[in-house]
């Protein structure tokens, strides 16, 4: 490999998982641009193919896979660098994969321009970099921009709770941050690029605070009194770390959307207390019960995994019954999968894997029925719609402050502004509500 300076080369990326992933994909990209690479256009063939990884569950390393074994194919003679979670934690098993040439852990995948410029000097295949990740100090600020309407704004990395079931603080580390002020100054950054929706994600994002002093209720402080009409969401946040002042935040904010995404992870306080996290379905309850009561309209998702050992059939039907309780909008189901080193791998009672599967189905059918709701009752309401420029037919679609996605006739000059509309009913294939325009 020679040097990019001199001999500009092209560079695929393909990202999976979560929405930190992709905006470090995008701090990635932004490094080797100044190296001289240039993104691959469609028929092109890469000389360099990044692959971001996600690791959160079995499905999540097969599509990781798949994911490589198409790129090579798409690019043989491209050199293949795996980084992600996936990468930091089973790094001899990507290494592995035919065409993969170098692998990246979760402390390397920055400083990715310096590992190409060294193997341009050697011919040794399957290069593995992998350092401690739970030494890892360092926080790396990123942005996902990539022409999007709505940016993806690191703010906090890595994850101190080491629930039973999570590979993250392994593939993460420990929880930091950059201060108040620097991020700030990157939101402004993105405001200045033309973002008109920034969502704040990190792996454990209420923790932020932790390696600088600070909190983030005054990050969000911070954040609403950036002058303009940008908006701002919160992406998952712990319900133990969701206080009540900021939810009275939110709902008083010029900035931010009456939207949370809450992990409750069982309905079963047995369960719960097996997973290790930090609440009981009374707090998760009260919790919901508060937003709803200042935030009528507020779009929640909540996260659920189901089939965890010891889950009983008695207690997911307990889990079942109290979720199904919830004033909620939406479900985001995940199976269980064992993941190496975690504790609940020494926990007895493993539900069968085809009994984990029809679970995970009964509770997408409670969520498409609590979205489905959710919707319908938005008909008829006044709400702003930030247009996006994916297009579904003839038409395009884009999403109101809560998060209900409208659809209306495609027009160019729409995209990236925000209309007020009056939302109608469902549009032909029930994903979206139709606009009045």
């Amino acid at each position: 490999m020679t040097d990019p300076i001199l001999s500009p080369k092209k560079v695929a990326y393909v990202t999976l998982g979560c929405k930190l992933n992709f905006a470090e994909t995008s701090y990635i990209g932004r490094q080797l641009a100044e190296e001289g690479y240039a993104k691959v256009r469609p028929g092109e063939e890469a000389d360099v193919c990044v692959v971001n990884t996600c690791s959160i569950t079995d499905t999540a390393d097969h599509k990781c896979r798949q994911a490589i074994h198409r790129l090579h194919r798409q690019h043989p003679r491209a050199a293949i660098v795996v980084t992600g979670c996936y990468a930091q934690l089973k790094p001899q098993e990507v290494a592995a994969i035919e065409g993969v040439d170098l692998v990246l852990g979760a402390n390397e995948k920055f400083d990715l321009p310096a590992y190409l410029r060294q193997r341009g000097t050697q011919s040794d295949a399957h290069t593995v970099h992998r350092s401690d990740i739970r030494q890892a100090t360092a926080f790396h600020p990123a942005c996902s921009r990539d022409g999007r309407t709505r940016f993806f704004l690191k703010v906090q990395d890595g994850c101190d709770y080491f629930c039973t079931y999570c590979t993250i603080p392994f593939a993460r580390g420990r929880s930091r941050n950059a201060s108040i002020a620097d991020t700030v100054a990157m939101a402004q950054q993105a405001i200045d690029e033309g973002a008109k929706e920034i969502v704040l994600s990190g792996v454990n994002t209420g923790d932020f605070g932790k390696s600088t002093g600070e909190h983030f209720i005054d990050l969000v402080r911070a954040l609403d009194a950036l002058p303009g009409d940008t908006r701002f969401r919160i992406s998952s946040i712990e319900p133990n770390l969701l206080t009540d002042d900021i939810i009275r935040l939110t709902a008083d904010s010029r900035h931010f959307m009456p939207h949370f995404h809450i992990p409750l992870q069982a309905g079963s306080d047995e369960v719960l207390r097996l997973m290790r996290r930090r609440y009981d379905t009374a707090f998760f309850a009260r919790k919901i019960e508060t937003i709803r009561s200042i935030m009528p309209h507020a779009f929640i998702g909540v996260d659920v995994i189901t089939g965890v050992h010891g889950e009983t059939d008695e207690l997911f039907e307990q889990g079942r019954a109290f979720i199904a309780s919830l004033d909620i909008t939406q479900l985001h189901v995940f199976t269980y999968s064992e993941r190496a080193g975690t504790r609940m791998l020494q926990m007895a009672d493993p539900v069968p894997v085809h009994e984990r599967r029809r679970r995970n189905e009964v509770l997408h059918a409670i969520s498409e029925e609590k979205h489905r709701a959710f919707c319908e009752s938005q008909t008829g309401r006044t709400a702003r719609v930030l247009w996006e420029s994916r297009r579904h037919g003839d038409n395009m679609t884009g999403f109101t402050e809560n998060y209900v996605r409208a659809e209306a006739p495609y027009r160019r000059e729409r995209i990236n502004t925000v209309e007020e509309v009056v939302l109608g009913d469902w549009n032909e294939d029930r994903s979206a509500l139709t606009v009045d325009s």
